[in-house]
């Protein structure tokens, strides 16, 4: 058994012997056009998936404001109903009122959400930053 160097020229299918360096610039090559054509297939694929969140998001918006008129209806039901018993223009004053005190909840209920959020910057991964580098600055100086 013979054991190839890395100096050593190799043989083609043929049987001609190819020097390394051309073997190396083939390989370079055929690297070069593989990761182009992998680039080639991504673009294609993210080109399908982007088309289809498009899609997705044309949907939902569409639901979102479905949503809303099926919402507008419900209030006129309600104050409908109400009406049966009480006068119109009041019927719709109550529901107006139970409405605006939904909306003043949500309202304090974001505002609280938002607070907790800012300041808008990733600040516990900042701190594992700095303990990292003053952890790798110690060990540099040992």
């Amino acid at each position: 058994m013979t054991q190839v160097t890395q100096d050593a020229p190799h043989r083609t299918e043929a049987g001609a012997q190819e020097p390394v360096g051309e073997l190396v610039q083939r390989a370079t090559r055929q690297l070069s056009q593989l990761v182009r054509d992998e680039m080639r297939l991504a673009q294609a694929e993210m080109t399908v998936k982007g088309k289809r969140f498009g899609r997705g998001g044309g949907l939902f918006g569409g639901a979102g404001l479905m949503a809303v008129i099926t919402l507008q209806a419900l209030v006129a039901t309600a104050i409908a109903a109400l009406s049966l018993v009480l006068d119109v223009w009041a019927a719709a004053l109550i529901v107006t009122g139970v409405l605006a005190c939904v909306t003043a909840v949500m309202a304090v209920l974001g505002r609280k959400e938002f607070a907790k959020a800012s300041p808008p910057k990733p600040e516990q991964t900042m701190n594992s930053v700095r303990a990292d580098v003053a952890e790798i600055k110690e060990k540099a100086h040992r």
